[in-house]
Protein backbone atom coordinates (compact mmCIF):
# COMPACT_ATOMS: atom_id res chain seq x y z
CA UNK A 1 0.00 0.00 0.00
CA UNK A 2 1.32 3.44 -0.96
CA UNK A 3 2.03 6.02 1.73
CA UNK A 4 -0.82 8.12 0.35
CA UNK A 5 -4.02 6.08 0.30
CA UNK A 6 -7.19 6.97 -1.63
CA UNK A 7 -10.37 6.63 0.43
CA UNK A 8 -13.91 6.85 -0.94
CA UNK A 9 -16.75 7.20 1.58
CA UNK A 10 -20.02 6.70 -0.27
CA UNK A 11 -23.55 6.74 1.13
CA UNK A 12 -27.04 7.42 -0.10
CA UNK A 13 -27.72 11.06 0.86
CA UNK A 14 -25.98 14.28 1.83
CA UNK A 15 -24.97 14.27 5.55
CA UNK A 16 -25.02 10.45 5.93
CA UNK A 17 -21.23 10.17 5.65
CA UNK A 18 -20.64 13.06 8.03
CA UNK A 19 -22.91 11.54 10.67
CA UNK A 20 -21.38 8.06 10.48
CA UNK A 21 -17.74 8.54 9.44
CA UNK A 22 -16.88 12.23 9.55
CA UNK A 23 -14.41 11.83 12.39
CA UNK A 24 -12.65 8.87 10.83
CA UNK A 25 -12.29 10.74 7.55
CA UNK A 26 -10.86 13.75 9.39
CA UNK A 27 -8.21 11.51 10.96
CA UNK A 28 -7.35 10.00 7.58
CA UNK A 29 -7.16 13.43 5.94
CA UNK A 30 -4.84 14.60 8.73
CA UNK A 31 -2.50 11.75 7.80
CA UNK A 32 -2.28 13.08 4.25
CA UNK A 33 -4.55 10.57 2.56
CA UNK A 34 -6.83 11.54 -0.34
CA UNK A 35 -10.47 11.52 0.80
CA UNK A 36 -13.53 11.69 -1.44
CA UNK A 37 -17.08 11.85 -0.09
CA UNK A 38 -19.82 10.71 -2.47
CA UNK A 39 -23.58 10.55 -2.27
CA UNK A 40 -25.82 8.60 -4.60
CA UNK A 41 -28.47 11.33 -4.53
CA UNK A 42 -28.45 15.09 -3.94
CA UNK A 43 -31.22 14.81 -1.34
CA UNK A 44 -33.89 15.99 -3.76
CA UNK A 45 -36.83 14.84 -1.61
CA UNK A 46 -35.50 16.43 1.58
CA UNK A 47 -37.71 19.50 1.85
CA UNK A 48 -41.29 20.53 2.51
CA UNK A 49 -40.71 24.08 1.25
CA UNK A 50 -38.33 23.89 -1.72
CA UNK A 51 -38.75 22.12 -5.04
CA UNK A 52 -36.70 19.02 -5.80
CA UNK A 53 -34.28 20.99 -7.98
CA UNK A 54 -33.93 23.79 -5.43
CA UNK A 55 -33.19 21.54 -2.44
CA UNK A 56 -30.87 19.35 -4.53
CA UNK A 57 -28.83 22.40 -5.56
CA UNK A 58 -28.65 23.62 -1.96
CA UNK A 59 -27.65 20.24 -0.59
CA UNK A 60 -24.91 19.74 -3.18
CA UNK A 61 -23.40 23.05 -2.07
CA UNK A 62 -23.71 22.08 1.60
CA UNK A 63 -22.04 18.73 0.90
CA UNK A 64 -19.12 20.36 -0.89
CA UNK A 65 -18.67 22.79 2.01
CA UNK A 66 -18.73 19.93 4.52
CA UNK A 67 -16.11 17.97 2.59
CA UNK A 68 -13.92 21.07 2.31
CA UNK A 69 -13.79 21.24 6.11
CA UNK A 70 -11.28 18.36 6.00
CA UNK A 71 -9.80 19.02 2.57
CA UNK A 72 -11.89 16.30 0.91
CA UNK A 73 -13.58 16.24 -2.49
CA UNK A 74 -17.33 15.77 -2.94
CA UNK A 75 -19.16 14.11 -5.82
CA UNK A 76 -22.82 13.26 -6.39
CA UNK A 77 -23.86 10.34 -8.58
CA UNK A 78 -27.20 12.04 -9.36
CA UNK A 79 -29.60 9.24 -8.58
CA UNK A 80 -32.82 10.34 -6.90
CA UNK A 81 -34.20 9.88 -3.40
CA UNK A 82 -36.34 6.77 -2.92
CA UNK A 83 -35.25 5.58 -6.38
CA UNK A 84 -31.96 3.86 -5.50
CA UNK A 85 -32.06 0.24 -6.68
CA UNK A 86 -29.48 -2.50 -7.01
CA UNK A 87 -29.94 -2.90 -10.75
CA UNK A 88 -27.61 -2.78 -13.73
CA UNK A 89 -28.05 0.95 -14.37
CA UNK A 90 -27.24 1.82 -10.79
CA UNK A 91 -24.38 -0.65 -10.61
CA UNK A 92 -22.75 0.79 -13.73
CA UNK A 93 -23.09 4.30 -12.35
CA UNK A 94 -21.42 3.38 -9.06
CA UNK A 95 -18.80 1.30 -10.88
CA UNK A 96 -17.90 4.29 -13.04
CA UNK A 97 -17.54 6.48 -9.93
CA UNK A 98 -15.19 3.91 -8.40
CA UNK A 99 -13.14 3.80 -11.59
CA UNK A 100 -12.86 7.58 -11.63
CA UNK A 101 -11.86 7.92 -7.96
CA UNK A 102 -9.77 4.69 -7.97
CA UNK A 103 -9.93 4.14 -4.21
CA UNK A 104 -7.82 1.75 -2.19
CA UNK A 105 -10.43 1.75 0.58
CA UNK A 106 -14.20 2.15 0.27
CA UNK A 107 -16.48 3.00 3.19
CA UNK A 108 -20.08 2.09 2.38
CA UNK A 109 -23.46 2.20 4.08
CA UNK A 110 -24.61 -0.61 6.33
CA UNK A 111 -26.47 -3.55 4.72
CA UNK A 112 -29.14 -3.14 7.40
CA UNK A 113 -30.53 0.30 8.18
CA UNK A 114 -33.80 2.16 8.60
CA UNK A 115 -33.92 3.60 5.07
CA UNK A 116 -34.45 1.74 1.78
CA UNK A 117 -31.92 3.97 -0.01
CA UNK A 118 -29.27 3.18 2.62
CA UNK A 119 -29.70 -0.56 2.22
CA UNK A 120 -29.79 -0.36 -1.59
CA UNK A 121 -26.67 1.83 -1.56
CA UNK A 122 -24.86 -0.79 0.50
CA UNK A 123 -25.61 -3.57 -1.99
CA UNK A 124 -24.80 -1.34 -4.95
CA UNK A 125 -21.41 -0.32 -3.60
CA UNK A 126 -20.54 -3.86 -2.55
CA UNK A 127 -21.30 -5.23 -6.01
CA UNK A 128 -19.71 -2.26 -7.80
CA UNK A 129 -16.44 -2.87 -5.94
CA UNK A 130 -16.39 -6.33 -7.53
CA UNK A 131 -17.49 -5.01 -10.93
CA UNK A 132 -14.95 -2.16 -10.94
CA UNK A 133 -12.11 -4.67 -11.34
CA UNK A 134 -13.95 -6.70 -14.00
CA UNK A 135 -12.61 -5.56 -17.41
CA UNK A 136 -15.56 -6.77 -19.48
CA UNK A 137 -18.07 -4.92 -17.30
CA UNK A 138 -17.65 -1.75 -19.29
CA UNK A 139 -18.25 1.83 -18.25
CA UNK A 140 -16.57 5.02 -19.43
CA UNK A 141 -13.32 4.56 -17.49
CA UNK A 142 -10.64 1.90 -17.24
CA UNK A 143 -11.19 -0.94 -14.76
CA UNK A 144 -9.44 -1.01 -11.40
CA UNK A 145 -6.45 -3.29 -11.03
CA UNK A 146 -8.04 -5.02 -8.05
CA UNK A 147 -11.11 -4.98 -5.83
CA UNK A 148 -10.74 -2.25 -3.19
CA UNK A 149 -10.91 -2.95 0.53
CA UNK A 150 -14.54 -2.58 1.60
CA UNK A 151 -15.87 -1.52 5.00
CA UNK A 152 -19.42 -0.88 6.15
CA UNK A 153 -20.20 2.13 8.31
CA UNK A 154 -22.64 1.86 11.18
CA UNK A 155 -26.35 2.01 10.47
CA UNK A 156 -27.97 5.24 11.61
CA UNK A 157 -28.17 5.13 15.38
CA UNK A 158 -26.15 1.90 15.42
CA UNK A 159 -29.29 -0.24 15.12
CA UNK A 160 -31.22 -2.18 12.48
CA UNK A 161 -34.85 -1.69 11.47
CA UNK A 162 -36.03 -3.64 14.54
CA UNK A 163 -33.85 -1.53 16.86
CA UNK A 164 -31.40 -4.38 17.47
CA UNK A 165 -27.83 -3.28 18.16
CA UNK A 166 -25.48 -3.83 15.21
CA UNK A 167 -22.06 -4.48 16.71
CA UNK A 168 -19.03 -3.18 14.81
CA UNK A 169 -15.84 -5.13 14.24
CA UNK A 170 -13.93 -2.16 15.59
CA UNK A 171 -14.47 1.39 16.78
CA UNK A 172 -12.37 4.43 15.85
CA UNK A 173 -11.84 6.91 18.69
CA UNK A 174 -12.79 10.27 17.14
CA UNK A 175 -12.74 12.38 20.31
CA UNK A 176 -9.81 14.50 19.12
CA UNK A 177 -11.58 15.44 15.87
CA UNK A 178 -15.17 15.53 17.07
CA UNK A 179 -15.40 19.32 16.79
CA UNK A 180 -14.55 19.05 13.09
CA UNK A 181 -17.05 16.23 12.62
CA UNK A 182 -19.68 18.49 14.16
CA UNK A 183 -18.62 21.41 11.94
CA UNK A 184 -18.91 19.18 8.86
CA UNK A 185 -22.45 18.18 9.77
CA UNK A 186 -23.39 21.77 10.65
CA UNK A 187 -22.79 22.69 7.00
CA UNK A 188 -25.96 20.70 6.22
CA UNK A 189 -28.19 23.40 7.69
CA UNK A 190 -31.12 22.63 5.38
CA UNK A 191 -31.53 19.28 7.13
CA UNK A 192 -32.89 20.83 10.30
CA UNK A 193 -36.18 21.96 8.73
CA UNK A 194 -36.62 18.60 6.99
CA UNK A 195 -35.94 16.54 10.09
CA UNK A 196 -38.19 18.68 12.27
CA UNK A 197 -41.16 18.17 9.94
CA UNK A 198 -40.60 14.61 8.72
CA UNK A 199 -38.66 12.86 11.52
CA UNK A 200 -39.82 14.88 14.55
CA UNK A 201 -36.16 15.56 15.31
CA UNK A 202 -35.18 19.12 16.15
CA UNK A 203 -31.46 19.11 16.94
CA UNK A 204 -29.76 16.82 14.46
CA UNK A 205 -26.34 17.90 15.74
CA UNK A 206 -27.28 16.85 19.27
CA UNK A 207 -28.61 13.51 18.02
CA UNK A 208 -25.43 12.88 16.03
CA UNK A 209 -23.37 13.52 19.16
CA UNK A 210 -25.56 11.14 21.16
CA UNK A 211 -25.05 8.38 18.57
CA UNK A 212 -21.30 9.03 18.43
CA UNK A 213 -21.09 8.84 22.23
CA UNK A 214 -23.10 5.60 22.30
CA UNK A 215 -20.74 4.03 19.76
CA UNK A 216 -17.77 5.23 21.76
CA UNK A 217 -19.21 3.71 24.92
CA UNK A 218 -18.98 0.25 23.32
CA UNK A 219 -15.21 0.73 23.25
CA UNK A 220 -14.71 2.73 26.42
CA UNK A 221 -14.09 6.10 24.74
CA UNK A 222 -16.11 9.30 24.71
CA UNK A 223 -16.75 9.48 20.94
CA UNK A 224 -16.54 6.63 18.46
CA UNK A 225 -17.45 5.48 14.95
CA UNK A 226 -17.92 1.81 14.19
CA UNK A 227 -17.00 -0.22 11.10
CA UNK A 228 -17.25 -3.78 9.81
CA UNK A 229 -14.93 -5.13 7.15
CA UNK A 230 -16.53 -7.02 4.29
CA UNK A 231 -14.60 -10.22 3.70
CA UNK A 232 -16.68 -11.91 1.03
CA UNK A 233 -15.11 -14.17 -1.58
CA UNK A 234 -12.54 -12.32 -3.73
CA UNK A 235 -12.64 -9.16 -1.61
CA UNK A 236 -9.34 -8.28 0.14
CA UNK A 237 -9.17 -9.23 3.80
CA UNK A 238 -6.02 -7.49 4.94
CA UNK A 239 -6.74 -4.95 7.73
CA UNK A 240 -5.63 -1.86 5.84
CA UNK A 241 -7.94 0.67 7.50
CA UNK A 242 -7.22 -0.84 10.91
CA UNK A 243 -3.48 -0.41 10.33
CA UNK A 244 -3.80 3.18 9.12
CA UNK A 245 -5.76 4.12 12.24
CA UNK A 246 -4.16 1.74 14.73
CA UNK A 247 -3.52 4.56 17.22
CA UNK A 248 -7.27 5.23 17.41
CA UNK A 249 -8.67 1.71 17.04
CA UNK A 250 -10.46 -0.24 19.77
CA UNK A 251 -12.06 -3.66 19.43
CA UNK A 252 -15.23 -3.84 21.54
CA UNK A 253 -15.27 -6.55 24.21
Amino acid sequence: MESMVRILAIHAHPDDVEILAGGTLALLADQGHAVTIATLTPGDCGSHELSADEIADLRRRESAAAAARIGANYICLEMRDLAVFNDDAGRRRVTEALRQVRPDIVLASSPVDYHCDHEAASALVRDACFAAATPNYRTGSDPLESIPHLYFMDPVGGRDREENLVRPDFVIDVATVFDRKRAMLAEHASQRNWLRKHHNVDEYLVQMEQWTRERGALAGVSHGEGFRQYRGHAYPRTPVLQELLSAYLITPA
